[in-house]
Protein backbone atom coordinates (compact mmCIF):
# COMPACT_ATOMS: atom_id res chain seq x y z
CA UNK A 1 0.00 0.00 0.00
CA UNK A 2 1.38 3.71 -0.76
CA UNK A 3 -0.28 6.44 0.42
CA UNK A 4 -1.20 7.78 3.88
CA UNK A 5 -3.54 7.04 7.05
CA UNK A 6 -6.43 9.43 5.06
CA UNK A 7 -6.56 6.66 2.32
CA UNK A 8 -5.24 3.10 4.09
CA UNK A 9 -6.12 1.08 6.97
CA UNK A 10 -3.70 0.24 9.27
CA UNK A 11 -4.31 -3.68 10.85
CA UNK A 12 -3.28 -2.47 14.25
CA UNK A 13 -4.40 0.06 17.09
CA UNK A 14 -2.41 2.93 18.68
CA UNK A 15 -2.04 4.69 21.66
CA UNK A 16 -1.72 8.44 20.76
CA UNK A 17 0.45 11.28 21.44
CA UNK A 18 4.09 12.43 21.51
CA UNK A 19 6.05 12.14 24.47
CA UNK A 20 2.65 11.04 26.49
CA UNK A 21 2.83 8.07 29.72
CA UNK A 22 1.15 5.08 27.66
CA UNK A 23 0.18 2.43 29.92
CA UNK A 24 -1.23 -1.00 28.31
CA UNK A 25 -2.02 -4.63 28.66
CA UNK A 26 -2.77 -7.19 26.65
CA UNK A 27 -4.22 -9.43 29.70
CA UNK A 28 -6.37 -7.64 32.08
CA UNK A 29 -4.76 -7.02 35.03
CA UNK A 30 -0.85 -7.66 34.33
CA UNK A 31 -0.32 -3.84 35.36
CA UNK A 32 0.27 -3.59 38.94
CA UNK A 33 -1.84 -0.74 40.40
CA UNK A 34 0.30 1.89 42.44
CA UNK A 35 3.75 0.49 42.52
CA UNK A 36 6.31 -0.47 39.69
CA UNK A 37 7.71 -3.56 41.31
CA UNK A 38 5.56 -5.76 43.43
CA UNK A 39 7.05 -9.03 45.07
CA UNK A 40 5.19 -11.17 43.04
CA UNK A 41 3.78 -9.32 39.63
CA UNK A 42 0.76 -10.29 38.15
CA UNK A 43 0.05 -13.54 36.70
CA UNK A 44 3.57 -15.13 37.60
CA UNK A 45 5.38 -11.82 35.38
CA UNK A 46 9.01 -10.63 35.78
CA UNK A 47 9.11 -6.82 36.16
CA UNK A 48 12.08 -5.10 34.37
CA UNK A 49 13.20 -1.62 33.47
CA UNK A 50 14.24 -0.17 30.17
CA UNK A 51 15.88 2.84 30.63
CA UNK A 52 16.45 5.36 27.55
CA UNK A 53 18.05 8.15 29.58
CA UNK A 54 20.20 8.10 33.19
CA UNK A 55 17.91 8.06 35.91
CA UNK A 56 18.48 11.88 36.96
CA UNK A 57 17.78 13.02 33.47
CA UNK A 58 15.62 16.53 34.15
CA UNK A 59 11.49 15.00 34.77
CA UNK A 60 10.88 16.82 30.90
CA UNK A 61 13.21 14.42 29.12
CA UNK A 62 13.21 11.67 31.57
CA UNK A 63 12.41 8.31 29.48
CA UNK A 64 11.72 4.86 31.43
CA UNK A 65 9.53 2.06 30.61
CA UNK A 66 8.23 -0.28 32.77
CA UNK A 67 7.69 -4.21 31.23
CA UNK A 68 6.25 -6.99 32.88
CA UNK A 69 7.51 -9.81 30.84
CA UNK A 70 6.82 -13.40 30.73
CA UNK A 71 11.36 -13.83 31.17
CA UNK A 72 13.74 -11.14 31.56
CA UNK A 73 15.34 -10.40 28.75
CA UNK A 74 18.70 -11.19 30.41
CA UNK A 75 17.93 -14.91 30.00
CA UNK A 76 20.42 -15.51 27.01
CA UNK A 77 23.49 -17.52 26.55
CA UNK A 78 26.25 -14.89 25.52
CA UNK A 79 26.07 -13.19 22.64
CA UNK A 80 28.91 -13.79 19.60
CA UNK A 81 30.68 -11.40 16.89
CA UNK A 82 29.10 -12.17 13.50
CA UNK A 83 32.31 -12.07 11.40
CA UNK A 84 30.57 -9.91 8.09
CA UNK A 85 32.41 -7.30 6.39
CA UNK A 86 29.00 -6.25 5.27
CA UNK A 87 28.06 -5.77 8.66
CA UNK A 88 30.68 -3.29 9.59
CA UNK A 89 28.71 -0.10 10.86
CA UNK A 90 31.71 1.76 12.26
CA UNK A 91 31.14 5.41 13.23
CA UNK A 92 34.60 7.35 13.84
CA UNK A 93 36.16 9.60 11.03
CA UNK A 94 39.34 7.08 10.31
CA UNK A 95 36.61 4.81 8.64
CA UNK A 96 35.08 7.74 6.32
CA UNK A 97 35.93 9.49 3.32
CA UNK A 98 36.02 13.45 4.20
CA UNK A 99 34.66 14.90 0.60
CA UNK A 100 33.86 18.47 0.19
CA UNK A 101 32.03 18.01 -3.61
CA UNK A 102 28.12 17.66 -4.03
CA UNK A 103 27.37 14.19 -4.14
CA UNK A 104 24.06 12.59 -5.56
CA UNK A 105 22.87 8.99 -5.53
CA UNK A 106 20.99 6.89 -8.42
CA UNK A 107 18.10 4.63 -6.85
CA UNK A 108 19.18 1.98 -4.62
CA UNK A 109 19.00 -1.20 -5.88
CA UNK A 110 15.62 -3.38 -4.00
CA UNK A 111 17.34 -7.04 -3.07
CA UNK A 112 14.53 -9.94 -2.41
CA UNK A 113 17.84 -12.01 -1.26
CA UNK A 114 17.56 -10.30 2.39
CA UNK A 115 16.45 -9.89 5.63
CA UNK A 116 15.94 -6.43 6.88
CA UNK A 117 18.80 -6.81 8.71
CA UNK A 118 20.64 -8.38 6.07
CA UNK A 119 19.96 -5.81 3.71
CA UNK A 120 21.34 -3.15 5.91
CA UNK A 121 24.29 -0.76 4.32
CA UNK A 122 25.96 1.98 5.71
CA UNK A 123 25.90 5.19 3.35
CA UNK A 124 27.79 8.20 5.70
CA UNK A 125 27.93 9.05 9.91
CA UNK A 126 29.69 11.35 11.34
CA UNK A 127 30.80 11.12 15.50
CA UNK A 128 31.54 8.19 17.86
CA UNK A 129 29.10 5.54 19.00
CA UNK A 130 31.06 5.15 21.85
CA UNK A 131 31.15 8.16 22.98
CA UNK A 132 27.07 8.79 21.90
CA UNK A 133 27.90 11.35 19.72
CA UNK A 134 26.92 12.04 16.11
CA UNK A 135 24.59 9.68 13.61
CA UNK A 136 24.78 7.09 10.94
CA UNK A 137 22.84 7.19 7.30
CA UNK A 138 21.71 3.84 6.50
CA UNK A 139 19.79 2.45 3.07
CA UNK A 140 17.44 -1.04 3.23
CA UNK A 141 17.02 -3.26 0.60
CA UNK A 142 15.03 -6.57 1.58
CA UNK A 143 12.91 -9.07 -0.07
CA UNK A 144 12.85 -11.62 3.47
CA UNK A 145 10.59 -11.97 6.24
CA UNK A 146 12.77 -12.30 9.54
CA UNK A 147 11.79 -15.68 10.72
CA UNK A 148 12.56 -16.06 14.38
CA UNK A 149 15.00 -13.19 14.65
CA UNK A 150 15.04 -10.18 16.27
CA UNK A 151 17.46 -6.82 16.36
CA UNK A 152 17.99 -4.07 18.74
CA UNK A 153 20.47 -1.39 18.35
CA UNK A 154 22.86 -0.21 21.40
CA UNK A 155 23.98 2.69 19.30
CA UNK A 156 21.38 4.91 18.51
CA UNK A 157 17.69 5.16 17.82
CA UNK A 158 16.43 4.54 14.17
CA UNK A 159 14.20 6.59 12.54
CA UNK A 160 13.15 4.74 9.89
CA UNK A 161 11.95 6.55 5.95
CA UNK A 162 10.33 3.80 3.87
CA UNK A 163 10.46 4.36 0.35
CA UNK A 164 8.82 1.10 -1.21
CA UNK A 165 7.10 -1.84 0.61
CA UNK A 166 4.72 -1.88 3.70
CA UNK A 167 6.53 -3.16 7.04
CA UNK A 168 5.51 -5.35 9.62
CA UNK A 169 7.04 -4.53 12.98
CA UNK A 170 6.79 -6.79 15.59
CA UNK A 171 8.35 -4.66 18.76
CA UNK A 172 8.68 -5.54 22.46
CA UNK A 173 5.85 -3.24 23.00
CA UNK A 174 3.37 -4.54 20.13
CA UNK A 175 2.74 -4.04 16.79
CA UNK A 176 3.34 -1.29 14.24
CA UNK A 177 2.14 -1.24 10.63
CA UNK A 178 4.59 1.46 8.46
CA UNK A 179 4.09 2.40 4.60
CA UNK A 180 5.91 5.02 2.44
CA UNK A 181 5.02 7.94 3.35
CA UNK A 182 4.68 7.24 7.06
CA UNK A 183 8.15 6.79 9.72
CA UNK A 184 8.81 5.05 12.34
CA UNK A 185 10.93 5.57 15.41
CA UNK A 186 13.00 2.49 17.73
CA UNK A 187 14.90 3.92 20.23
CA UNK A 188 18.15 2.24 21.54
CA UNK A 189 17.63 -1.44 22.93
CA UNK A 190 14.16 -2.03 21.88
CA UNK A 191 13.92 -5.60 20.34
CA UNK A 192 12.07 -6.03 16.70
CA UNK A 193 11.52 -7.66 13.69
CA UNK A 194 10.58 -6.52 10.24
CA UNK A 195 8.54 -8.62 7.89
CA UNK A 196 7.74 -8.08 3.85
CA UNK A 197 3.40 -8.33 3.97
CA UNK A 198 3.87 -6.83 0.62
CA UNK A 199 6.70 -7.80 -1.07
CA UNK A 200 10.30 -6.34 -1.23
CA UNK A 201 11.55 -3.10 0.90
CA UNK A 202 13.37 -0.29 0.88
CA UNK A 203 13.95 3.25 2.47
CA UNK A 204 16.45 4.70 4.77
CA UNK A 205 17.36 5.55 8.34
CA UNK A 206 18.73 7.68 10.53
CA UNK A 207 20.68 6.69 13.36
CA UNK A 208 20.90 9.06 16.10
CA UNK A 209 23.61 8.39 18.31
CA UNK A 210 23.30 11.54 20.47
CA UNK A 211 19.99 12.10 22.62
CA UNK A 212 16.41 11.38 20.84
CA UNK A 213 14.13 13.31 18.88
CA UNK A 214 11.97 15.63 19.99
CA UNK A 215 9.55 17.79 18.19
CA UNK A 216 10.83 21.24 17.21
CA UNK A 217 9.50 24.57 19.27
CA UNK A 218 6.98 26.26 17.17
CA UNK A 219 7.72 29.63 18.46
CA UNK A 220 5.43 32.81 17.12
CA UNK A 221 3.65 29.95 14.93
CA UNK A 222 1.92 28.91 18.10
CA UNK A 223 0.80 25.86 19.61
CA UNK A 224 -0.65 23.85 16.68
CA UNK A 225 1.03 23.42 13.21
CA UNK A 226 3.71 21.14 11.30
CA UNK A 227 3.73 18.01 13.03
CA UNK A 228 1.36 17.81 15.94
CA UNK A 229 1.82 15.62 18.87
CA UNK A 230 -1.72 13.80 18.56
CA UNK A 231 -0.77 12.33 15.64
CA UNK A 232 2.00 10.63 16.94
CA UNK A 233 1.38 6.57 17.29
CA UNK A 234 2.33 3.88 19.57
CA UNK A 235 1.88 0.45 19.92
CA UNK A 236 -0.60 -1.23 22.26
CA UNK A 237 1.09 -4.53 24.41
CA UNK A 238 1.26 -7.95 22.38
CA UNK A 239 3.11 -10.56 23.37
CA UNK A 240 4.26 -14.36 22.41
CA UNK A 241 4.68 -17.12 24.78
CA UNK A 242 6.76 -19.73 22.87
CA UNK A 243 9.37 -22.19 23.48
CA UNK A 244 11.09 -22.25 20.13
CA UNK A 245 14.83 -20.75 19.65
CA UNK A 246 15.47 -17.18 18.47
CA UNK A 247 17.89 -15.83 17.21
CA UNK A 248 18.73 -12.42 18.61
CA UNK A 249 21.15 -9.41 16.96
CA UNK A 250 22.59 -7.04 18.55
CA UNK A 251 24.70 -3.84 16.83
CA UNK A 252 27.32 -2.78 19.54
CA UNK A 253 29.91 -0.28 18.59
CA UNK A 254 29.12 -0.36 14.32
CA UNK A 255 29.38 -4.17 14.95
CA UNK A 256 27.07 -6.84 14.79
CA UNK A 257 26.97 -9.84 17.14
CA UNK A 258 23.94 -12.62 18.06
CA UNK A 259 22.85 -15.15 20.20
CA UNK A 260 20.68 -18.04 20.06
CA UNK A 261 17.86 -17.95 23.16
CA UNK A 262 15.15 -20.44 23.80
CA UNK A 263 12.09 -18.40 24.26
CA UNK A 264 10.34 -15.35 22.26
CA UNK A 265 12.36 -11.23 22.73
CA UNK A 266 8.45 -10.46 22.14
CA UNK A 267 6.86 -12.06 25.87
CA UNK A 268 5.63 -8.24 27.24
CA UNK A 269 2.24 -8.62 28.61
CA UNK A 270 2.32 -4.92 29.78
CA UNK A 271 4.50 -1.88 30.13
CA UNK A 272 3.91 1.49 30.83
CA UNK A 273 6.47 4.53 30.37
CA UNK A 274 7.47 6.80 28.36
CA UNK A 275 9.83 5.02 26.04
CA UNK A 276 8.48 3.03 23.22
CA UNK A 277 8.53 2.95 19.05
CA UNK A 278 5.96 5.41 17.57
CA UNK A 279 5.21 6.04 14.31
CA UNK A 280 3.74 9.02 12.57
CA UNK A 281 1.97 9.37 8.66
CA UNK A 282 3.18 12.07 6.93
CA UNK A 283 0.18 13.01 5.54
CA UNK A 284 -0.79 14.50 8.83
CA UNK A 285 2.02 17.56 8.68
CA UNK A 286 0.58 20.55 8.97
CA UNK A 287 2.52 22.84 5.93
CA UNK A 288 3.64 26.93 6.78
CA UNK A 289 4.75 28.60 3.98
CA UNK A 290 5.08 33.01 2.86
CA UNK A 291 1.57 34.30 1.84
CA UNK A 292 3.35 37.14 0.76
CA UNK A 293 7.39 36.93 -0.68
CA UNK A 294 10.24 35.11 -1.17
CA UNK A 295 11.04 31.75 0.16
CA UNK A 296 11.51 30.77 3.61
CA UNK A 297 13.93 28.87 6.01
CA UNK A 298 13.32 25.34 5.19
CA UNK A 299 13.72 24.98 9.00
CA UNK A 300 9.45 25.38 8.83
CA UNK A 301 9.38 21.91 7.58
CA UNK A 302 10.86 19.93 10.28
CA UNK A 303 9.02 16.88 11.42
CA UNK A 304 11.44 16.38 14.31
CA UNK A 305 14.78 17.55 15.46
CA UNK A 306 17.28 15.95 18.07
CA UNK A 307 19.06 19.53 19.65
CA UNK A 308 22.93 19.81 20.12
CA UNK A 309 24.08 21.62 23.57
CA UNK A 310 23.75 24.97 21.54
CA UNK A 311 20.56 26.40 21.08
CA UNK A 312 18.94 26.03 17.92
CA UNK A 313 21.03 23.67 15.89
CA UNK A 314 20.39 20.16 15.81
CA UNK A 315 22.89 16.82 15.52
CA UNK A 316 19.87 16.12 13.33
CA UNK A 317 16.77 17.05 11.71
CA UNK A 318 14.48 15.39 10.09
CA UNK A 319 12.91 17.44 7.71
CA UNK A 320 9.89 17.32 4.58
CA UNK A 321 8.93 18.93 1.61
CA UNK A 322 5.56 17.43 1.04
CA UNK A 323 2.64 19.02 -1.36
CA UNK A 324 1.99 22.78 -0.67
CA UNK A 325 0.90 26.06 -2.28
CA UNK A 326 3.37 28.88 -3.61
CA UNK A 327 1.70 31.77 -3.81
CA UNK A 328 4.52 33.97 -2.74
CA UNK A 329 4.45 37.30 -4.99
CA UNK A 330 7.32 38.25 -6.87
CA UNK A 331 9.62 35.27 -5.73
CA UNK A 332 12.00 33.13 -7.18
CA UNK A 333 10.18 30.10 -5.66
CA UNK A 334 12.23 27.63 -5.62
CA UNK A 335 14.58 27.33 -2.63
CA UNK A 336 17.47 29.31 -3.34
CA UNK A 337 21.21 28.76 -3.67
CA UNK A 338 22.77 28.36 -0.73
CA UNK A 339 26.18 27.08 1.24
CA UNK A 340 25.38 26.02 4.80
CA UNK A 341 26.98 25.70 7.97
CA UNK A 342 24.96 21.92 8.07
CA UNK A 343 25.19 18.88 6.45
CA UNK A 344 21.77 17.98 4.23
CA UNK A 345 21.61 14.47 3.27
CA UNK A 346 18.17 14.33 0.97
CA UNK A 347 16.21 11.41 -0.16
CA UNK A 348 13.13 11.31 -2.37
CA UNK A 349 10.01 9.15 -1.08
CA UNK A 350 7.99 9.23 -4.47
CA UNK A 351 7.37 11.95 -7.17
CA UNK A 352 10.22 14.69 -8.13
CA UNK A 353 11.63 17.15 -5.99
CA UNK A 354 10.97 20.76 -7.32
CA UNK A 355 14.09 22.23 -6.68
CA UNK A 356 15.62 19.23 -9.24
CA UNK A 357 12.83 19.37 -12.40
CA UNK A 358 16.28 18.77 -14.28
CA UNK A 359 16.35 14.95 -13.66
CA UNK A 360 18.63 13.14 -12.02
CA UNK A 361 16.87 13.47 -8.88
CA UNK A 362 14.83 10.52 -8.43
CA UNK A 363 12.58 8.26 -6.09
CA UNK A 364 14.96 5.72 -3.86
CA UNK A 365 17.87 7.89 -4.53
CA UNK A 366 19.79 10.57 -2.74
CA UNK A 367 21.91 13.56 -2.83
CA UNK A 368 24.71 14.84 0.23
CA UNK A 369 25.34 18.58 0.47
CA UNK A 370 28.23 18.58 2.93
CA UNK A 371 28.86 21.70 5.19
CA UNK A 372 29.60 24.66 2.94
CA UNK A 373 29.15 22.81 -0.30
CA UNK A 374 26.91 24.65 -2.54
CA UNK A 375 23.84 24.01 -4.03
CA UNK A 376 20.65 25.19 -5.18
CA UNK A 377 18.50 24.60 -7.77
CA UNK A 378 19.50 22.95 -11.24
CA UNK A 379 19.66 25.29 -14.45
CA UNK A 380 16.80 24.09 -16.16
CA UNK A 381 14.54 24.63 -12.68
CA UNK A 382 16.37 28.41 -12.85
CA UNK A 383 15.29 29.20 -16.02
CA UNK A 384 11.57 28.36 -15.73
CA UNK A 385 11.26 29.70 -12.32
CA UNK A 386 12.84 33.01 -13.48
CA UNK A 387 10.38 33.46 -16.05
CA UNK A 388 6.96 31.58 -14.80
CA UNK A 389 4.12 33.67 -14.56
CA UNK A 390 3.46 34.06 -10.81
CA UNK A 391 0.00 32.45 -10.12
CA UNK A 392 -0.93 30.18 -6.86
CA UNK A 393 0.80 26.99 -7.80
CA UNK A 394 0.58 23.75 -5.89
CA UNK A 395 3.80 21.53 -5.92
CA UNK A 396 4.91 17.97 -4.99
CA UNK A 397 1.24 16.71 -5.89
CA UNK A 398 2.35 13.08 -5.43
CA UNK A 399 5.82 13.47 -3.91
CA UNK A 400 7.36 13.71 -1.16
CA UNK A 401 11.37 14.65 -0.18
CA UNK A 402 13.18 14.51 3.37
CA UNK A 403 16.04 15.78 4.47
CA UNK A 404 18.62 14.56 7.36
CA UNK A 405 20.03 17.97 8.39
CA UNK A 406 22.75 18.12 10.46
CA UNK A 407 25.24 20.14 12.36
CA UNK A 408 28.43 17.93 12.15
CA UNK A 409 30.27 17.12 9.02
CA UNK A 410 29.02 14.04 7.41
CA UNK A 411 31.50 11.42 6.08
CA UNK A 412 31.14 8.59 3.58
CA UNK A 413 31.87 4.79 3.70
CA UNK A 414 33.19 2.98 1.41
CA UNK A 415 30.13 1.15 0.38
CA UNK A 416 28.58 4.88 0.09
CA UNK A 417 31.26 6.45 -2.16
CA UNK A 418 32.28 3.22 -4.01
CA UNK A 419 30.85 -0.19 -3.39
CA UNK A 420 27.24 0.78 -4.07
CA UNK A 421 28.07 2.10 -7.66
CA UNK A 422 25.31 4.36 -7.62
CA UNK A 423 27.29 8.02 -7.01
CA UNK A 424 26.45 9.96 -10.36
CA UNK A 425 29.66 11.31 -11.92
CA UNK A 426 28.39 14.19 -13.20
CA UNK A 427 25.98 15.70 -10.59
CA UNK A 428 28.11 18.87 -10.83
CA UNK A 429 28.16 19.03 -14.67
CA UNK A 430 24.53 18.65 -15.37
CA UNK A 431 23.21 20.72 -12.30
CA UNK A 432 25.22 24.02 -12.24
CA UNK A 433 27.47 24.24 -14.98
CA UNK A 434 25.02 24.74 -17.20
CA UNK A 435 24.19 28.15 -15.02
CA UNK A 436 24.22 31.28 -17.54
CA UNK A 437 25.02 34.66 -16.83
CA UNK A 438 22.56 37.21 -16.76
CA UNK A 439 24.08 40.03 -15.49
CA UNK A 440 23.37 43.68 -17.68
CA UNK A 441 25.86 45.99 -15.71
CA UNK A 442 29.05 46.82 -17.01
CA UNK A 443 31.80 44.54 -17.40
CA UNK A 444 34.33 45.19 -15.02
CA UNK A 445 37.51 43.06 -14.09
CA UNK A 446 41.00 43.64 -12.16
CA UNK A 447 42.50 46.04 -14.14
CA UNK A 448 39.66 48.35 -13.93
CA UNK A 449 40.33 48.86 -10.10
CA UNK A 450 42.41 52.12 -9.11
CA UNK A 451 45.82 51.59 -7.34
CA UNK A 452 45.67 50.73 -3.57
CA UNK A 453 44.85 54.09 -1.65
CA UNK A 454 46.21 53.72 2.08
CA UNK A 455 45.56 49.75 2.05
CA UNK A 456 42.64 49.97 -0.06
CA UNK A 457 41.30 49.65 -3.30
CA UNK A 458 39.10 52.07 -4.59
CA UNK A 459 36.50 51.62 -7.64
CA UNK A 460 36.24 53.30 -10.97
CA UNK A 461 34.23 55.86 -9.80
CA UNK A 462 30.83 54.35 -10.58
CA UNK A 463 29.99 52.92 -7.29
CA UNK A 464 31.89 51.24 -4.15
CA UNK A 465 33.81 47.92 -4.37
Amino acid sequence: MVGTKFSTRDPYSYQIGFNSYHATEAVKGALPIGQNSPQKPPHGLYAEKLSGTSFTTPRNENKQTWFYRIIPTASHPNFKSEHDENYNFKSRAANFHMIPNQIRWEPFDLDNSVTFMGGLRMVAGAGDITTKTGLGIYIYAAGKSMENEAMYSADGDFLIVPQHGDMDIQTEMGYLYVRPQEIVVIPRGIRFCIKCPSGPIRGYILELYTGHFNLPELGPIGSNCLANARDFEAPVAAYEDTNEDYTVYCKFDGQLFSTIQNHSPFDVVAWHGTYYPYKYDLGKFNTIGSVSFDHPDPSIYTVLTAPSDRPGTAIADFVIFPPRWLVQENTFRPPWYHRNTMSEFMGLISGSYDAKEGGGFLPAGASLHNIMAAHGPDASTHEKASSVELNPMKVSTGSIAFMFESCMMIGLTDWGLEECGKVQQTYNKNSWLPLKKYFTGPKQGRADLLPLNNGKEIGNGNGIH
